[in-house]
């Protein structure tokens, strides 16, 4: 598509967005261009956006991706006015359809402990329990996990800097489940053959290269099934997981919503609803007055 190449360039110089978001940018934008077919992109007008959008409910596409797919027309509408002499914005004021909210699913407390708790003096065993304990102690994402190197951690403060999206840098807290599993991994990295490349890299194959995503991914289904975890898990769960038990157990979503990295606390207040769902099973179970005859 014209000008979709120098966008994304924009995206990554400008904003300094991850590969991972530049590819999801490039991928709604190159539907944009599917669906206008033989209509170039100066003579879109709403009513063709308007269309489009319906053309995608219609193709059973949820309100949230068919919101973001409409972000990114958005924005790349934006840069061909301000950038490439374009007049209009078409996409300007236009809404997805609305959806069911769904809430994220979280691992009860002994379930957690339980998946992450692994045992074994194996060098994947190490490595991996110490994956698993980072992921929940800190609620880190998973492009945030394996792109971690070593200087990032201070075990004098119990902290962990991570660079998360739009390049943010922020520091969390690790627990001493969490700090000592590493340490047993550092002791074990250190006498792997890594490669130069990846010498700083905190989480490393057997090969001495820096753990894939895909490779963790892989890793936490099969101790999740190894774990007796009878959930389809994934790395982000232990994410929710841990912002779930932390805002139960401190009611504090500020905090919370400083350790997640997000920019806006509204999107930390769905943890909120998951408190509450725990609140009033505890309600039903506890008060005289719920209980059913």
């Amino acid at each position: 598509m014209s000008h979709l190449n120098d966008y994304l360039q924009h995206l990554n110089f400008e904003r300094g967005l991850s590969a991972l978001t530049l590819k999801s940018y490039a991928r709604d934008i190159q539907l944009l261009e599917s669906l206008a077919e033989n209509v170039i992109l100066d003579k879109v007008k709403n009513t063709h956006i308007r269309r489009y959008i319906a053309t995608l409910h219609g193709r059973g596409l949820s309100g949230k991706t068919i919101a973001r797919a409409i972000s990114a027309w958005r924005g790349f509408y934006d840069y061909l006015v301000h950038h490439k002499g374009y007049t209009q914005n078409p996409v300007t004021g236009l809404r997805a359809p609305k959806s069911a909210k769904t809430l994220p699913q979280a691992l009860s407390t002994d379930q957690a402990v339980k998946f992450v708790d692994i045992q074994g003096g194996g060098l994947l065993e190490q490595r991996d329990h110490a994956i698993l304990e980072l992921f929940y102690s800190s609620g880190l994402r998973l492009a945030e996990l394996v792109n971690l190197d070593i200087n990032m951690l201070d075990f004098s403060e119990g902290t962990v800097t991570v660079t998360g999206k739009g390049n943010k840098t922020r520091i969390v807290p690790m627990g001493s489940h969490a700090m000592n599993a590493i340490q047993t991994w550092l002791n074990r990295r250190a006498l792997i053959n890594i490669a130069d490349s990846n010498l700083n890299a905190l989480f490393v194959t057997q090969q001495g290269k820096r753990i894939t995503p895909r490779a963790v991914q892989y890793r936490v289904k099969e101790w999740s099934i190894k774990q007796g975890i009878n959930t389809s898990m994934h790395p982000h769960l232990l994410r929710h997981s841990f912002a779930t038990h932390v805002l139960q157990s401190s009611q504090d979503l500020r905090a919370v919503q400083e350790m997640l990295g997000h920019t806006n606390i509204s999107t930390t207040q769905v943890y909120t609803h998951l408190d509450f769902q725990h609140l009033a099973k505890i309600y039903d179970s506890a008060h005289p007055r719920a209980k059913k005859k």
